[in-house]
């Protein structure tokens, strides 16, 4: 009985932190600025729809990208050694030890058109060649300010969350099931295609979960990398709320749409995880 009382901090905090409000924003939704409960902050949203588009667009092509680069680093980090693994793992982590904002700059520095990649390729004379070849007068390439750069800062912040959630289920796959699957005389695309992928399927839907989210509610990615030019739900809201359409109303009124949106995506991937890691086994 005594040990349900060390709950109780926790209780309080996500009581005061998370539920409160949580129904501070669903109470501002259903209301007006006269305080009258209506549903016009909703039927507002259909004004941008464009920026709902737009934010599942590219985060689904961010979390894809981030599945077809991190599913391959995971399988092979599995299969090396202790020590590779601890590089690894170093090599992984540590650009999230740096600030999220200080990241994000660092690839404004890369990508901006007099930025390190652009006067790399000028100082090498690629423009020049391009400019006599096709006739053209191309000085810099426009990487920065497009729903590209965008993406890429997706992928960079976002792609461990995909790696380390499937190799901790690759790695956790017992080495029998795999050497049973080699001596009844399965070739290595189907060792990996009946063993090894349905037992990290998982895995790769807490990775899919875990980059989605971010990457359909970011902000600062879009408004540093898309300069304001690529408008996405997390910067509706903020517009919402601190910029110079100030409408709290509307802005809890997207902020729980978009909730109720990734808690469906959130069920929708449970229920296609659930017996997944069982299935080969029976």
């Amino acid at each position: 009985m005594k040990k349900k009382y060390l709950a109780i901090p926790y209780v309080g905090w996500m009581a005061i932190f998370v539920i409160v409000p949580l129904i501070l924003v669903v109470g501002y939704a259903l209301i007006n600025r006269d305080g009258q409960v209506t549903l016009d902050n909703f039927r507002t949203m259909t004004q941008y729809l464009g920026a709902f588009t737009t934010s599942f667009r590219l985060a689904i092509i961010a979390t894809v990208i981030c599945l077809v680069i991190g599913y391959p680093v995971s399988l092979w980090l599995a299969r090396e050694g202790a020590a590779v693994k601890r590089i690894a793992m170093i090599a992984i982590m540590l650009p999230m030890w740096m600030n999220f904002l200080l990241r994000t700059y660092a690839w404004m520095s890369l990508l901006e058109n007099t930025g390190i990649i652009n006067t790399l390729l000028k100082n090498i004379g690629l423009f020049d060649l391009i400019n006599r070849v096709f006739g053209t007068q191309l000085s810099y390439f426009p990487m920065i300010n497009t729903p590209g750069a965008v993406v890429l800062g997706m992928v960079y912040n976002y792609l461990p969350f995909m790696i380390l959630p499937i190799y901790t289920v690759i790695d956790k796959i017992d080495p029998k099931v795999i050497e049973a699957a080699e001596d009844l005389g399965a070739p290595p695309v189907m060792v990996f295609r009946k063993v090894i992928f349905p037992l990290s399927l998982p895995g790769v839907l807490s990775g899919i979960t875990m980059v989605f989210i971010p990457a359909v509610s970011t902000f600062a990615i879009s408004k540093l990398l898309g300069g304001g030019m690529t408008l996405l739900l997390g910067d509706l809201i903020e517009m919402q709320f601190y910029g110079s359409a100030y409408n709290p109303y509307l802005g809890s009124a997207i902020s729980l749409v978009m909730m109720v949106i990734v808690l469906i995506c959130m069920a929708v991937m449970n229920h296609f995880g659930e017996g997944e890691g069982e299935a080969v086994y029976f």
